[in-house]
C-alpha cells in the first residue's frame, strides 16, 4: 500500500504596518482551510509585532488553502481578524524554503471556504407524447465532506442547485441537515435543458439547442442561520457541455465566490514575513527503499566520510536542515547515528584551528547532534527542568538587572537576589541530572570528548568544552529560554517571564562554558550588568560542579534509565471527553479536561497539575481508533477502548487528534490483549450506529487500523524518512550530476584549476570514492523514479473529472 504523507514546517517572523494604526495586542494563527492548527503567543502593545515562532507538524487530511490570520486580541469582545495570507496548496511549492513578505488580504466571508461535494450528473433525452425529443438534466447531490465549523459548532448545511444560463436561473433547494460537517443529502433534481420543437409557448426559460454551450450547473452550500443571516460555505460550477450524453459522478472541492476576497484596501492592512516548507511524500512499500536505505546506513563505514551518501546528501541540499532532520531520524532508528556523528565531527575538527572555537559553528556535525538531542532528550528535559520552570512561570519574581530596563519602583539589588535564586536552582537541577541523561546522548558526548582531546592534546580543558558547547549552550539554555517549544509549558510565557528566562539562560550558558568565570573572561562581557552579576559567583565551586557533571554525561558507563524508576511523560494537553455514564445520574455531555499520557497510564484531570479523576493503565488499553463524526456530530474525535466502556475524546483540531492517536498507539503497541476489530461508531440508544448490532459487547465490525512504528522511544517511520531523502536527491539531481562530472575530471586531470567551478564549494577529499558513491545514488534514485511514475500513472488513471 502506498501512503501519501504531508508535512509543514517553517517560521512566523513578524508583521509590519498593521491596521488599525495604534499600539495593539496581536497574535497569529495557522489554519488548514478554516481549521486552526497553530497559534503564536500574544505580542502586546505593538505596531510591528515580532513573533519569531517556528512550527512543525504533520497534516493528516486533504486541504485546499493554508492560511495565516493576524488577530487583534480583545479582552471583552471577540478577537478581531485584521487580515490574512492565504496560499493555495498547489502554490506552496513556489515559497518552499524561502523567506517572504506577504501582503495581508482582507478577510471576506465569501472567500472563507473548505470541504467538498459529491455529485452525480446525467443528461437524458426524453421523447414526448407527440414523438419529439427534448433534453433533461438530472443532478443527484449525494453528500458533502469537511464543511467548516460555524462559531465552533457543526453547521446546519443545505444546498441550492441551479441551472444557470444567459437568460435563465432555475434554482432548487435541499433539506437542511442539522449539526453536521458531513451532510448526507441524497436528493435528486430535474431540469429541462431544451424544449421540443413543437413547444409553442414563449417564455424566458426557452432555450435553443445551440445554447447548451452557455449553460452551467451551480451548487451553492449554505449554513442555515435560523434567526440570523445564512452563511455562504462555498460553491462549484460544472458546464453542461462537458456532459454530452454521458453520466458521471465525482467529488468537487468547494470554491470561493468569484467576487470574494476582492477589495480596494488590500494595500492598507499591512504585511507578514513567513518561511514556509510544505512537503508531500508518496511512501512506497518498504522493499522499494532497500538499496537507498543500505547506501545511507553504511555512511559511517565509508572512507573518507565525505564520500558517503549521507554526507553528499547534506552537501547538495541548499538548506542543510532539510537533509539533517530525516537523516538523523533514519540513522537513530537503525542505531547508526553515533558512528556517523563521530566521523563527521572528526572531519569538522580538522578545520578547527583554535580549541576555544570548538563545535561553535553550524556544521553538519553540530546540526546532527542538535537534532539528536531534541529527539531523544525530551523526557530528560522534562524531569530535569519542568518543576523549576513551572515555579518561575507560576510565581514570578522580578529579575530585571539591566538599569535601562528597570521598572519604576524596582530595586536592582532585590532583583539580583531573585535572579541568583533562580539561576542557582536551575543550575543545581542540571548538574544533579546526569543519572537521567539518555544513554545515546552519553555515547555521542563520549565520542566528541575523546575526538577533541585527540585534536588538541596540549589543552586539558578542551575535552570538557566539546561537551559543554552542546549540553549547556545548545540544549539546556535553549530549553530554558523557550520552554513552550520543548513542551515544558503548555502556553507561551508573558513578556516579563520571558525576560527572566532569557537572563537565566544567559547565566546557564556562562556557568556551563568551561573556564568562563575567570576574571579575563568576565571582562569580555558586552553587558556590564551581567559582569557585575557574575562577580557574586564563586568560580571554583561552580567549575567543579560543571566538571563532575560533564564527566558523568560523557562516560561510557551504562546509565540507569530514569524511566525504570518513574514514568516517562509522553504527551499532555486540553481536550473534551464525553461523560462515560459510570453513574446513573448526570447528563452524558462533553466536558473540558486536562489529559496526560505517560509510559504507565493515561489520565484526565479537571485542571492541569490537579489529581487525576480517571486513570487507565497503559497495559489495559485494547485499541485507539478514530470515531465517526456521525456518532455525536463532532469532528476530530477518537476512542480509547479499555476494560470499561469506550472513552470518547474530542481533540481541538485534526493535527492534535492525529498526534494523540499516534502517541497512544505507540505506547500500547506491545499490549498482549490488543483488539483486532472495533466499532467505528458509538453505541447509542440500544445499538451500534455502524453495524446496528444491539449487544453492546459484541465484536467490532471493522478491522483496527493503527499502523504503529517499531520504536517506542524514538518516534521514527523509517520508510517515510527514506522517501524524504529520496525526494531531496531528486530535487538536487543536477547538482549530483555536476559533482559526478567534477569527480571524473579531477581523477583524470590532476593539474591546477584555472577558474572556480560549480562544485568548488563541495568537499571532495577522494574523487574516486565520491564518484563511486554518486553513481550508486543516481542509479538508485532513477530506479525509485520509475516506481513513483508507475504509481502516479495508476493514480491519475483512477481519477475522475472534478476531483481536482
Amino acid at each position: 500500500a502506498v501512503r501519501v504523507l504531508q508535512n509543514l514546517r517553517g517560521k512566523i517572523y513578524d508583521a509590519k504596518h498593521l491596521v488599525p494604526n495604534k499600539m495593539r495586542d496581536f497574535f497569529c494563527t495557522i489554519n488548514l482551510d478554516q481549521e486552526e492548527v497553530f497559534r503564536t503567543q500574544v505580542v502586546e502593545k505593538s505596531l510591528s509585532p515580532y513573533f519569531g515562532e517556528e512550527f512543525y507538524f504533520e497534516i493528516p487530511r486533504t486541504f485546499q488553502w493554508l492560511s495565516f490570520y493576524i488577530y487583534d486580541k480583545s479582552v471583552l469582545q471577540k478577537d478581531l481578524r485584521i487580515g490574512k495570507v492565504a496560499i493555495r496548496k498547489e502554490d506552496l511549492c513556489n515559497y518552499t524554503g524561502k523567506e517572504n513578505w506577504f501582503t495581508l488580504q482582507p478577510v471576506d466571508s465569501n472567500s472563507e471556504v473548505q470541504g467538498k461535494v459529491h455529485l452525480e450528473l446525467k443528461l437524458n433525452e426524453l421523447i414526448t407524447d407527440n414523438g419529439s425529443v427534448c433534453q433533461q438534466l438530472v443532478v443527484h447531490i449525494k453528500e458533502c465532506h469537511g464543511l467548516p465549523l460555524i462559531n465552533g459548532q457543526n453547521c446546519d448545511p443545505y444546498a441550492t442547485v441551479s441551472l444557470v444560463g444567459p437568460s435563465r436561473n432555475d434554482q432548487k433547494k435541499t433539506k437542511v441537515k442539522k449539526k453536521t460537517s458531513n451532510p448526507q443529502f441524497n436528493e435528486t433534481f430535474y431540469f429541462e435543458v431544451t424544449r421540443s420543437s413543437s413547444y409553442t409557448k414563449k417564455s424566458q426559460f426557452q432555450v435553443e439547442e445551440e445554447d447548451i454551450e452557455k449553460l452551467e450547473v451551480r451548487v451553492d452550500l449554505w449554513n442555515n442561520g435560523n434567526l440570523v443571516q445564512d452563511v455562504f460555505l462555498g460553491e462549484i460550477k460544472v458546464p453542461v457541455k462537458v456532459l454530452r450524453n454521458d453520466s458521471f459522478q465525482a467529488w468537487y472541492l468547494l470554491q470561493p465566490r468569484e467576487n470574494g476576497n476582492k477589495s480596494s484596501k488590500t494595500d492598507d492592512l499591512g504585511s507578514l514575513r513567513l518561511n514556509i516548507c510544505y512537503t508531500e511524500d508518496c511512501v512506497l512499500p518498504s522493499e522499494y527503499y532497500t538499496s537507498l536505505r543500505n547506501l545511507l546506513l553504511k555512511s559511517s563505514d565509508v572512507q573518507p566520510v565525505s564520500a558517503s551518501a549521507a554526507y553528499i546528501l547534506c552537501e547538495v541540499c541548499r538548506d542543510k536542515y532539510d537533509a539533517v532532520l530525516p537523516l538523523v531520524r533514519l540513522l537513530l532508528h537503525h542505531h547508526k547515528l553515533v558512528p556517523f556523528v563521530a566521523a563527521v565531527a572528526e572531519l569538522d575538527l580538522k578545520d578547527t584551528q583554535e580549541a576555544n572555537t570548538i563545535f561553535r559553528g553550524n556544521s553538519l556535525a553540530t546540526r546532527c547532534v542538535d537534532e539528536m538531542m531534541k529527539i531523544v532528550g525530551k523526557h530528560y528535559l522534562k524531569v530535569t527542568l519542568k518543576p523549576v520552570i513551572d515555579e518561575i512561570c507560576e510565581s514570578p519574581k522580578p529579575c530585571e538587572i539591566d538599569p535601562i530596563k528597570l521598572r519604576e519602583g524596582d530595586n536592582v539589588e532585590t532583583n539580583m537576589e531573585n535572579l541568583r535564586y533562580y539561576v542557582d536552582k536551575v543550575f543545581r537541577e542540571i548538574v544533579r541530572s546526569s543519572i537521567s541523561c539518555p544513554t545515546l546522548m552519553c555515547d555521542v558526548f563520549y565520542s566528541l570528548r575523546h575526538l577533541a582531546a585527540k585534536r588538541f592534546p596540549n589543552d586539558p580543558h578542551v575535552q570538557y568544552s566539546a561537551v559543554s558547547s552542546f549540553v549547556f549552550l545548545r540544549f539546556f539554555a535553549v530549553a530554558v529560554v523557550s520552554p513552550h517549544t520543548f513542551h515544558l509549558r503548555p502556553h507561551h510565557p508573558d513578556a516579563q517571564t520571558s525576560r527572566t528566562l532569557t537572563l537565566i539562560s544567559k547565566a546557564i550558558q556562562t556557568l556551563g562554558s568551561w573556564g568562563s568565570l575567570t576574571k579575563s573572561k568576565l571582562s569580555s562581557f558586552k553587558e556590564t550588568f551581567m559582569c557585575e552579576f557574575f562577580k557574586t559567583f564563586q568560580e571554583e565551586k561552580f567549575t567543579e560542579s560543571v566538571k563532575k557533571f560533564l564527566d558523568d554525561v560523557s562516560s561510557t558507563e551504562s546509565k540507569e534509565p530514569s524511566g525504570l524508576s518513574e514514568p516517562v511523560h509522553l504527551k499532555e494537553g486540553e481536550m473534551y471527553k464525553r461523560a462515560q455514564g459510570r453513574t446513573r445520574i448526570g447528563k452524558k455531555n462533553f466536558k473540558k479536561r486536562w489529559f496526560c499520557l505517560t509510559s504507565r497510564e493515561f489520565t484526565y484531570h479537571k485542571q492541569q497539575d490537579k489529581e487525576p479523576i480517571f486513570t487507565i493503565p497503559i497495559k489495559n488499553i485494547l485499541a485507539v481508533e478514530k470515531l465517526d463524526e456521525s456518532s455525536f456530530n463532532k469532528k476530530n474525535m477518537f476512542q480509547v477502548l479499555h476494560g470499561e466502556k469506550p472513552l470518547y475524546i474530542q481533540a481541538n483540531n485534526c493535527v492534535e487528534a492525529s498526534e494523540w492517536i499516534e502517541a497512544l498507539c505507540r505506547v500500547t503497541r506491545c499490549n498482549q490483549k490488543r483488539l483486532s476489530f472495533y466499532h467505528p461508531s458509538a453505541f447509542l440508544n440500544g445499538n451500534w450506529l455502524c453495524c446496528k448490532a444491539t449487544v453492546e459487547n459484541t465484536v467490532g465490525c471493522a478491522r483496527c487500523t493503527a499502523d504503529v512504528p517499531a520504536d517506542t522511544q524514538i518516534e521514527v517511520d523509517g520508510d517515510r524518512e527514506t522517501e524524504r531523502i529520496y525526494s531531496l536527491f531528486t530535487i538536487n539531481m543536477s547538482k549530483l550530476q555536476k559533482l559526478e562530472e567534477a569527480c571524473g575530471s579531477i581523477a583524470v586531470y590532476q593539474g591546477p584549476q584555472k577558474e572556480p567551478d560549480d562544485y568548488s564549494n563541495f568537499t571532495i577529499e577522494d574523487s574516486v570514492a565520491t564518484f563511486h558513491t554518486l553513481k550508486q545514488i543516481i542509479d538508485t534514485v532513477e530506479k525509485l523514479n520509475e516506481s513513483h511514475e508507475k504509481y502516479q500513472k495508476k493514480r491519475s488513471s483512477n481519477a475522475k473529472y472534478g476531483t481536482e
